[in-house]
């Protein structure tokens, strides 16, 4: 595996390279200055072995708004994942790729009745729900749906909490399940999602054991409860401490084989899909002066109103990798560790990539700064601010579907 991914790393490297070559011939082209992304289907399969190996009974469903890359889809869906979905464009894009309905949860608690009849009417027939008013819209338009309950759940130390958005609280699972029985509707399980990149190891046995007293709620009512789902929160930084707490859990609150365990990972999976290209398209030095550091100051051509709100939205620390282009006319490069601060191109100045980065020689106009790790809530979350294009020219790597005995 690890020869493997080597190899693939050289074939993303070796790509950029080319494409910067490319991107040389015409400088002048619109095309020059942007960014572009490399996607390597080797990272995907490597995070599907990981999960198999370390949460082989819980089933992922791929979060589609962590990235909707209709490759990266693709590859899923034939490697066996389901899919979260949380809008009605999620799942006709989903749909599209001839993924089967059964395959798809739509995951948001509070659905607009227009999207809620649109995904009953595609096959899509399990549902979260977390509030009263929920159970009233689906009992009028889509009452045949099997539900899933989301409670509350919460790991303080998440970068994106939801807990403060969604989930019913422990006082209220009850009141809900009566409702639905009384509407004639079908609850077939539990579902909670502790928060988007979550790092407390006990906060996946505490949402599983809630879940069970509410799963025993509803199987109490006469509901026929097969299904928990776990969420999200899933990361590669602490993978291996917080899958095995949760595999335990389950263990521990959910033996039979009759109940399906589901989760839904999106980062997991995404976060090394994708490499991104970044060209540096300004620069300032600054050797001294009141209210400047000593460290130079590098403008890319993608910003935090691009790939990088991460930046904004979970404080991510970006570390850029320079790739140097030779200009052909002479201009010195200084050698040796030289540290700037890298800026993204609109006219804020909240659009800072990074305060400091070392980089191993110094940058010039129209080096490109290389970043791994940019599949998650990056090109899924870019805005046209500014006037500047919120669309990446991707390319594709190591892209063969594997059969399901290679899986």
């Amino acid at each position: 595996m690890a020869t493997t991914e080597m190899s693939a790393d050289r074939q993303v490297d070796n790509l950029i390279r080319r494409r910067i070559a490319e991107l040389e011939e015409t400088p002048f082209a619109p095309q020059a200055d942007l960014p572009f992304i490399v996607a390597d289907g080797t990272k995907l399969r490597r995070q599907h072995h990981q999960w198999m190996q370390f949460l082989p009974r819980i089933q992922p469903f791929y979060a589609v708004k962590c990235n909707p890359d209709v490759h990266l889809l693709r590859f899923l869906a034939d490697l066996g994942l389901g899919f979260d979905c949380a809008s009605l464009s999620e799942i006709q894009l989903v749909l599209g790729l001839g993924v089967d309905p059964s395959r798809i949860i739509f995951s948001h608690p509070c659905k607009a009745v227009s999207t809620l009849q649109m995904a009953s009417s595609r096959g899509v027939t399990l549902a979260t729900f977390d509030n009263s008013d929920e159970l009233d819209k689906i009992k009028n338009v889509s009452p045949s749906m099997r539900l899933l309950l989301r409670i509350y759940a919460q790991d303080d130390t998440a970068r994106v909490s939801l807990g403060k958005k969604f989930g019913a609280a422990p006082l209220a699972t009850h009141s809900l399940l009566s409702k639905a029985r009384a509407l004639g509707l079908k609850v077939v399980g539990i579902s909670f999602h502790i928060g988007s990149a979550a790092s407390e190891p006990n906060a996946f046995p505490i949402a599983v054991r809630d879940a069970r007293r509410a799963f025993d709620q509803g199987r109490d009512m006469g509901f026929d409860m097969t299904i928990l789902d776990v969420g999200g929160g899933f990361q590669d930084s602490n993978f291996d401490l917080m899958a095995p707490t949760l595999r335990v859990a389950v263990e521990e609150e959910f033996p039979s084989r009759h109940v399906r365990i589901i989760a839904e990972p999106g980062r997991f999976y995404a976060r090394s899909y994708y490499t991104l290209a970044s060209k540096v398209i300004s620069r300032r030095n600054h050797s001294s002066g009141a209210g400047f550091s000593q460290v130079g100051m590098l403008y890319q051509n993608d910003g935090i109103y691009g790939c990088f709100m991460n930046k904004v939205t979970e404080d991510e620390a970006f570390v850029p990798t320079l790739i140097s282009v030779d200009k052909g006319h002479g201009v010195p490069r200084g050698q040796g560790k030289h540290c700037y601060s890298v800026w993204g191109p609109t006219c804020d100045s909240v659009d800072c990539i990074t305060d400091r980065a070392t980089l191993h020689s110094e940058a010039l106009v129209g080096d490109w700064l290389k970043y791994e790790n940019m599949g998650s809530y990056s090109a899924a979350s870019a805005t046209s601010f500014n006037g500047f294009p919120n669309t990446y020219e991707i390319f594709y790597v190591n892209h063969r579907m594997l059969s399901r005995k290679e899986t």
